[in-house]
């Protein structure tokens, strides 16, 4: 059974750092996926960058684009989630190489694109491994997706934020059997 992982926190708990640590701690190549970060004048946030485990970097929301769609006082670039985040969510399907995938994260703005979600719901349902970060506010999409019995929802704290990427990654690659847990005996 694939690995199906909610990091859920509060902003500026340090979702986007522990996922980067992760991705950091994995074999080259082990994962695909993107993260976001906030763009900064003058010490201000004024958007968010995309950029894929690849290296892709694109302005995804900011207070001068005009939207739709709008998050607040930011305008959104669904193109950005289109060239950038859905490419990223198709895992190598290698023989030899576990399919992970590392989404940062399921936001308001991430989830503003419909080919976007959609492409979220088949992957929480296909062979792949899923770690994904998500906001704790109530929202019909992914309050679905923590009520699931084959997703597992971790709180990041500032507790458990410095130990819980390299926890993650010593469980990701482990060995797994076809879906079945390795017998013993």
């Amino acid at each position: 059974m694939p690995t199906r992982i909610l990091l859920e926190g509060r902003p500026g708990a340090g979702k986007t750092t522990a996922l980067r640590r992760l991705a950091a701690l994995l074999p080259t190549h082990a994962a695909t996926g993107f993260t976001t970060e906030e763009i900064r004048r003058s010490g201000v946030r004024v958007g968010f960058a995309l950029e894929t485990l690849a290296g892709r970097r694109e302005v995804l929301a900011h207070v001068d684009l005009p939207g739709p769609p709008r998050v607040g006082k930011y305008g959104v670039d669904p193109g950005v989630m289109e060239r950038l985040a859905l490419p990223s969510l198709r895992p190598a399907a290698t023989e030899e190489a576990r399919r992970l995938v590392l989404i940062d994260e399921l936001g308001r703005m991430e989830l503003a694109c419909t080919a976007f979600r959609h492409a979220v719901d088949a992957l929480f349902v296909a062979e792949v491994d899923v770690v994904a970060t998500v906001h704790t506010h109530r929202d019909p999409f992914t309050d679905a997706l923590k009520q699931r019995a084959d997703i597992e929802v971790v709180q990041l704290t500032p507790a458990n934020r410095d130990v819980l990427p390299g926890e993650l990654a010593v469980r990701l690659q482990q060995p797994r059997t076809h879906g079945r847990p390795p017998s013993h005996g």
